[in-house]
């Protein structure tokens, strides 16, 4: 039998319910029904093999943010520096409010980030004065989030999308620098410096079975004090 003459899956769905209606199956029945179908049929599991992202090289970001220095825009500068120094996402960047920033311990709280969980990252020392400084200058602005547009609303994930592409043509740069590429761009380089992924883990926000473990044993204090010896050497 070829592909073309098989019967199409809708059509032998509807003769299957026929079959399987009766049992009243739940997502689980059904799950467990068709694994022993694929055992039974000898139908091996394939899957699409994950591309790996492509991530700007050290050149390239150091060309993107002499771009964004070239601006002169404070709250670009500020939001792209967030971007680079914390990997967090950009879903998670524009919900975060100014009352999230812990000056004493350069951390940033996020509330809720992916899948409902909460987490703090860290971001550099040095990074602080010009922080705090953008945060004291809209604060007079009576803002709430720390990154607004002109209408006092939090930025949407477009409009933060938007500022990062006027500053890859900017630089010249082909490939777009978006906020994924960013965020990609600090876990390699923590990786690349030798920090261990248990101390990775907590400022990434991934969660797998393994991270639940880290994360039972491993302390923020131990994982940003790996952050703090090595992001002087960050590029940017």
């Amino acid at each position: 039998m070829t592909k073309e003459s098989r019967t199409p899956p809708s059509k032998m769905a509807k003769q299957l319910v026929k079959y399987l209606r009766p049992q009243r199956p739940d997502y689980n029945y059904l799950r467990d029904l068709f694994r022993h179908l694929r055992k039974e049929l000898d139908v091996p599991v394939t899957t699409t093999p994950k591309k790996l992202p492509l991530i700007p090289t050290e050149e390239e970001i150091k060309k993107y943010y002499e771009a964004v220095w070239q601006a002169k825009n404070i709250e670009h500068m500020v939001m792209i520096k967030t971007l680079l120094y914390t990997g967090i996402r950009v879903s998670e960047l524009i919900r975060v409010k100014i009352s999230d920033v812990d000056f004493e311990r350069c951390q940033i709280r996020i509330n809720q980030g992916k899948g409902g969980k909460d987490r703090v990252v860290p971001f550099p020392m040095p990074f602080r004065e010009i922080l705090s400084m953008y945060v004291a200058q809209i604060q007079e602005k009576k803002a709430v989030n720390l990154f607004e547009s002109s209408w006092k609303k939090a930025y949407s994930d477009r409009g933060i999308r938007k500022i990062l592409m006027r500053y890859t043509q900017a630089a010249g740069i082909e490939s777009s620098v978006s906020p994924h590429k960013l965020r990609h761009f600090l876990l390699t380089w923590l990786k690349k410096q030798g920090i261990d992924d248990a101390l990775i883990q907590p400022y990434s926000g991934h969660e797998s079975r393994q991270s639940l473990e880290i994360y039972s044993r491993l302390s923020i204090k131990e994982a940003q004090q790996e952050y703090n010896e090595n992001i002087g050497k960050f590029p940017v």
